[in-house]
Formats: structure tokens, sequence, C-alpha cells
């Protein structure tokens, strides 16, 4: 066998199942910073960066190991545009002494992708081997078992089910500590200015200023800023970060998981999830740091349980519900939400400052917090009905470890609800007291979060009210907002009908681009 093992730029770990088996004599990697890929949507210039450079030091590592690596950069004349034209091309390079007789490619992660890559066989005329994806720690096979003849798929249920598989943080049958889940004790705001450890740093050598120059000169009408790009590159620089948010963050980092804080997007956050989403780390490894930590006495059970949950919960479920409901997903838009993206989500030009705060740190770092991802940024694109197509988009291009099997369904399903339910059990809607309670963003804003109607008013607060007044007959009858639809009905109505139109005065001039 003579095999063409071709990595994508998500799978830099030497463990992949592609290269399982390889032959150091015969078998050849493939590795290509391909055109398609870096501009099917105008990704953010520092997700480039991070990952033409993994990709270059991961070729370099391979090398090192022994292995025979063909590389194609962006600029070099041999770069054909797309993954196929440069698998092709490989199978035909005339300096190749003999032919390949099968390739090899781990599951791409993305729908799209993987739907190309099963078309290979019949226009390369050769054998092409996919083999599983295994960044993971369940198969795609049994997020399908379980969620088999479920009427309503919920992620707590199918977390508690892969912690009794690995026995992750189980004490025998049960979980450690007597609870599955501390979220209740994890919403703990800042009540002054927080002593946070500085988050990891990692300074660019030189194939990494190769690919900066690369990527301001070439990707410049990209979103995002390229300066400051201090993103680790190889496994060895993600292990350091993980090590140093183990023993410096996470200890705080349950209580202040949900809280945001101006001017600081980091906060006490792991800060992994590029590195995650690249195969510079995998799960496991990451779970078993954080849960010897806490056996170990280090840090309480809510902070490692917490973050656990968000590796073996929540990346695991919306990996396993991206792939049992695509390509369907992607086409919902269950609220018929129909509006255009306003422009200060590229420019943060706006007077609201959670949202100015929000965009202008993902500008700037390609990086938000999950909070600020989900209640500012995805509450308002659900308050005002903007259409999936392109909030997607939005968040697929701004942040670092976006791809659209971790985008799609966080943004469809649990941003948007544009999947009528079947990830999250209610739409993550919420006033302006919810952003006030989690963060110091009120406080040095133009509008004041006290009032409900009249030109100063929290945006937030009158449209929540327009939200749940345009979809009552959508959402009466959810036990989960049978309350809030009861509160509804005990408001005085000249005031209700007065956020009525002050939303709708605020939605006119969304839509007609003015300042808001």
């Amino acid at each position: 066998m003579h095999n063409l093992v071709i990595i994508l730029g998500d799978q830099l770990n030497i463990e992949m199942s592609s290269l399982s088996g390889f032959d150091k004599e015969t078998d050849v990697v493939l590795m290509s910073e391909v055109r398609e890929e870096a501009t099917y949507v105008k990704h953010h210039k520092k997700k480039i960066a991070f990952v033409f450079s993994a990709m270059r030091h991961f070729a370099k590592e391979l090398t090192a190991k022994g292995y025979k690596v063909v590389y194609v950069e962006y600029d070099a004349p041999e770069n054909l545009g797309s993954l196929y034209e440069q698998a092709k091309w490989a199978c035909n390079r005339q300096s190749i002494a003999q032919p390949f007789s099968a390739v090899k490619v781990a599951q791409p992660g993305e729908y799209r992708l993987f739907d190309e890559v099963s078309t290979w066989q019949r226009k390369l005329g050769l054998p092409v081997e996919i083999t599983a994806d295994n960044r993971f720690i369940a198969t795609q096979q049994f997020f399908a078992d379980w969620a088999e003849g479920r009427k309503q798929y919920r992620m707590e249920f199918f977390y508690r089910e892969l912690r009794k598989s690995t026995g992750t943080l189980m004490d025998a049958k049960q979980p450690v500590g007597g609870k599955w889940n501390y979220d209740a004790e994890n919403r703990k705001s800042f009540g002054k200015d927080p002593d946070v450890p500085d988050r990891t740093h990692t300074a660019p050598d030189a194939i990494t200023q190769d690919v900066l120059k690369l990527v301001k000169t070439t990707f410049s009408e990209h979103f995002g800023q390229l300066e400051g790009f201090d993103f680790a590159v190889t496994r060895e620089g993600a292990l350091a970060v993980l090590r140093e948010f183990i023993e410096t963050r996470l200890v705080d980092f349950g209580q202040y998981q949900d809280a945001m804080l101006e001017g600081n997007p980091w906060l006490f956050h792991s800060h992994i999830g590029l590195y995650l989403n690249a195969g510079l780390l995998m799960p496991r490894e990451v779970i078993n740091a954080a849960e010897e930590a806490y056996l170990n006495g280090r840090v309480p059970i809510n902070s490692a349980e917490g973050f656990i949950r968000q590796i073996l919960g929540w990346r695991e479920y919306v990996r396993g519900f991206y792939w049992y409901f695509m390509p369907a997903l992607k086409q919902q838009n269950y609220l018929n939400a129909q509006r255009n993206l306003p422009d200060f989500y590229w420019t943060g030009d706006t007077k609201m400052n959670c949202l100015s705060q929000c965009v202008n740190d993902t500008k700037k770092y390609a990086y938000a917090h999950h909070i600020q991802r989900l209640m500012v940024l995805g509450n308002f694109a659900l308050l005002t009905g903007i259409k999936p197509e392109a909030i997607n988009e939005w968040y697929l291009l701004v942040y670092a470890d976006a791809y659209e099997w971790v985008e799609l369904p966080n943004v469809s399903s649990m941003v948007l609800f544009a999947d009528g339910g079947q990830l999250a059990s209610k739409p993550y809607a919420a006033s302006g007291s919810y952003i006030n309670k989690m963060s110091n963003y009120c406080k040095n804003c133009h509008y004041s979060v006290k009032e409900k109607t009249g030109p100063q008013a929290c945006p937030f607060n009158y449209l929540y009210w327009h939200f749940l007044y345009r979809h009552q007959q959508r959402f009466e009858k959810n036990p989960r907002m049978a309350m809030i639809y009861r509160t509804m009905t005990k408001i005085d109505e000249t005031k209700f009908n007065h956020m009525l139109e002050d939303a709708d005065t605020f939605l006119l001039r969304l839509e007609n681009n003015e300042e808001v």
C-alpha cells in the first residue's frame, strides 16, 4: 500500500485516526493552506493566522518524527485553491515514483466538506477511506443511539450518559458530590473588579511571523485586528495554556463563568476552545486535568464540574446534534426571522455599551466567552429577529474557535431557537436586567437599564416584551415560560403599549441603519 494521507487544518494531532498505521517508508502526508477554506467566509484575521501557523508547526513536527510531508503554502505556485484539486494534484505528481493506492482522510468536521470528500473516490478513481473523527469522546453512533425515539433532546441527559460511560466525576453509579449539575452555584457576578490572573501569552516565532505577514497582505479586507496575535500554535503551547488555566483560574471559574466585565473578556475562562477544535488538545486529557485538580483538592466541585460540562456536555452534545440533524438544521427558521444583520456587528458603533464591548472584544481578539455570545450578542439577534443565515455567517467568521459543527447548533438552535425547541426547551431571551445583573456594562451605557420606555430606556427592556408579545401563540403554553406570560398580563396596558411602540420605532431605525 502507498497511501496519501490528507490532514485538514483542524486535525492537528499525531493521534488522528487517519495517521493510524502510517508507513513512514511509503506513505505521504498532504497538508495545504486551502484558499477555498480560508475564504468561503471572510474569517477573522487572527483565526486564519492561528490555523496557518498551527498547520505549519504541525507539518514541521511530523517531518521531525520521520513522516513524509508535502506542504503547500497559501501563496505557493502549486496551490490550486481547493482541497479536491490539491488532492488530485498530489495523486498526479510526477515526482512520486510510485502511484498512490489509496487516499485516507479523517472525517471532516463540517457537513459541506464531508459531502465533498464523499465524492472523491469516484472522481479520483482511487479508494478513499474516510476514518472516524477521533477528536471527540462520543461517536456519532453513540449520539444517534441515544437520540433515537426521543421526543426531546436535552444536553443534560446526554451529559449524564457520558459521565456514566466514561466514569468522569463518578462515585460508582452516583455523581461525585451527589449532584449531576452545579450550575446553580455558577452564576455569581462581580461585586467589584476581580483580581484575575493574566491569560497565557505566546510570542510569535519566525514561522508565525511569516504567517502574520501573509495574512496582513492577503486578507486585509477580512474582519478583525491582527495586531497583538499571541495564541499558542503548537501542541506544547496549547498544553501550557491548559496547565496555566488549571493552576491559576479554574479555582474561580465555576462561580464566575457567567459574569461579564467591561474591558476584560478573558476573566477566569480557559481560552482553549480554539486548541480543542483544531486538534492541538484532545478532550479526554482536558477533562482528566480538571477532574484531577478536583480530586487533589485544588479546585471546588462546582468549578471542576462546570468546566467539564462545557466539554463532556455541550461540546460533545452539539457535535452529535449537528450530525444527527444535518443538513436540515441549516435551513430551519422556526420564528421566521427576516431582519438583516446590523452594521454595528462589524463596527461596534452602537450606543448600547454591552453590544459595543462584545463586538469590539471580538474584533480585537477573535474571542468572547459563552455568555457574551449567548446573552448579549445572541440575545439581541433573537429579540430583533435577525435571519439565521446572516447571524450564523457572522458567528462562523468572527471567532477563532468557530467551525460549523459547533457554531450552527449553538447559534441556530440555542441562540435563535430556529429549530423550534429541539435543542433548547425555551428561547434564551432576556431583558436588560439580566445583563445588568451579570456585568458592569450598564454602568457606562448611554441608555438606562432602569427605564422601560422612552428615549433613554434600555432597548433590551422593550425589545424583550415585544418579542414575547409577537410570539405569544408559540410560547405561552411552554411550561418554562408560563410565569413570564402571567407577568405580562399584569403589566399596565398603557405602559405595555408604550413598550411595543418603542420597540417598533427601534426596529425601524435598525432597518434604516440609523445609529442605535
